[in-house]
């Protein structure tokens, strides 16, 4: 699927623009703060003629146990208040403040210039903090949540960015600004307006147009492959110029619409080493150089680079609330970020199944649910004796159905790997000598086959796990006996 994909709704926006026209007619203001584009969700719906997907009704549905479900509540809301994270960030500026941005630049885990660099001089430029500060408009949260963690945007110069489609988190900021070359603030809020109007993903986006213009400044594409268009890292108006070459496949945005795994094939002349995707989908803005139990999820989640398929490793460099309740699924201790030991793998396998869980409960990973939490808010909601060992095996058995279906499609374990660049240093910054190890890399993909119950060498899931996960069905699908 092309890494970069737009939603189903059929966007006429200009540059300066607010309104999308409607395919059966008409033209309606949108709210498209959270265009489902990562993955191709909405290019799915789009292939399908479907439009939407809508509810309707006045009353709450009938649970097993409002009792429980209210304590639940009452328990998440009060708690947020206590914790640091969403009482001082996230509630106040979203993410990507300026803190967590300076910080990550630091370390080398704010990826700037196609990561090639990962120091970025105008951090400070580009941080929730300046959105609040000169375009804000206050927070906004999903229906219900006590995280209020969406900026709401409006600005009128340079740009038009109308607040019922304007605001961008952490990834946005951080790809279509720093991956890019771009600390002005106003033309990163405008092309995140525009992906949302429009329906594209801001981290595909952005590492497909930090792609291109390492491709120009390579001399891999030319000014007349771009009509013109300098494509320079640092160029504000040529990156807003190429979002919307992107969304109209005009020019080179033809090209590019497909992402850089298939844009850099076609272009052949080395420019596969700069696409930085993993299985077409571009990386995200946590770089797996920084967090190396991550770059082993990268390498074999189903669909490509996701960085909320685990855990950061950041996050369990030490013992918290957010380590603890992974012990019990089989994390085993606190160790270094840049640790890509077994037992950083055994972590990470834990931390997979329960994210994979959470996503099948469509729950947001920003409110720190524990899984025994989040067990009993099904046990509460279905009436079911749901256990957390049941929740364990449903991550895993979701994870195996991916395998399943991507071997079938020919996607194999000679595509679970990360771009070249990935196994080296940046030029700058604090990966200026750092890098993952290569073989720690590949023998850590073999260990997480192993304690999936995959094949080491082929990861194919053996006959015994698919029966174990209750899908023994699924070896019919498999071209290889198992």
């Amino acid at each position: 699927m092309p890494g970069v994909t737009r939603n189903c709704v059929g966007a006429e926006s200009p540059l300066t623009g607010g309104y999308a026209k409607s395919e059966v007619g008409g033209f309606f203001p949108m709210a498209l703060k959270g265009a489902a584009g990562r993955g191709g969700t909405g290019a799915v719906m789009g292939s399908k003629n479907l439009k939407a997907i809508a509810a309707s009704g006045k009353w709450n549905p009938e649970v097993a146990s409002p009792e429980k479900i209210r304590e639940l509540t009452l328990m998440m809301n009060r708690g947020l208040y206590d914790n640091p994270l969403f009482s001082k960030y996230l509630d106040d500026v979203g993410t990507g403040s300026e803190a967590g941005m300076v910080g990550g630049n630091q370390i080398g885990n704010l990826p700037s210039y196609n990561f090639d660099v990962n120091f970025f001089e105008g951090t400070t430029k580009i941080t929730a903090d300046q959105v609040i500060a000169q375009y804000g408009e206050g927070m906004e949260g999903c229906a219900a949540c006590g995280v209020r963690c969406k900026r709401v945007v409006e600005m009128d110069e340079p740009w038009n960015v109308n607040k019922r489609s304007g605001g961008s988190e952490y990834e946005s900021l951080a790809s279509l600004g720093a991956v890019c070359g771009v600390d002005d603030l106003s033309s990163i809020l405008k092309a995140a307006d525009l992906a949302n109007l429009y329906g594209l993903d801001t981290i595909s986006l952005g590492v497909t147009i930090g792609f291109a213009m390492e491709c120009f400044e390579r001399g891999i594409l030319t000014s007349a492959d771009t009509d013109g268009v300098e494509l320079r890292f640092g160029n504000a108006g040529a990156m807003l110029q190429t979002v919307e070459m992107i969304a109209r496949r005009r020019g080179i945005g033809a090209l590019l619409a497909e992402g850089t795994k298939r844009a850099a094939a076609t272009l052949g002349r080395g420019a596969e080493a700069f696409a930085m995707h993993v299985k077409g989908v571009e990386i995200p803005m946590h770089d797996p150089r920084v967090k190396q139990g991550l770059s082993v999820l990268y390498a074999i989640e189903a669909h490509g680079a996701d960085h909320c398929a685990g855990i950061h490793d950041t996050l369990i460099t030490r013992d918290s609330p957010t380590f603890e309740h992974l012990r019990g699924m089989g994390a085993t201790r606190p160790l270094p970020n840049t640790d890509l030991s077994d037992e950083k793998v055994l972590t990470q396998k834990a931390a997979h199944a329960w994210s994979l869980f959470r996503d099948a409960l469509v729950s947001c990973n920003f409110v720190p649910w524990t899984i025994e939490q989040s067990v009993d808010s099904v046990r509460a909601v279905t009436g079911w004796s749901y256990t957390t060992h049941e929740a364990v095996r449903l991550g895993e058995r979701i994870a195996t159905l991916g395998r399943v279906f991507n071997l079938r499609e020919g996607i194999t374990a000679a595509d679970d790997g990360l771009p070249k660049r990935m196994f080296g240093p940046t030029r700058h910054g604090a990966l200026k000598d750092g890098g993952i190890d290569y073989e720690k890399f590949r023998h850590a993909i073999r260990t997480f086959y192993g304690l999936m119950g995959w094949d080491m060498e082929t990861g194919v899931p053996t006959h015994g796990t698919l029966l174990d996960l209750n899908i023994g069905w699924a070896a019919d699908e498999l071209a290889v006996p198992v």
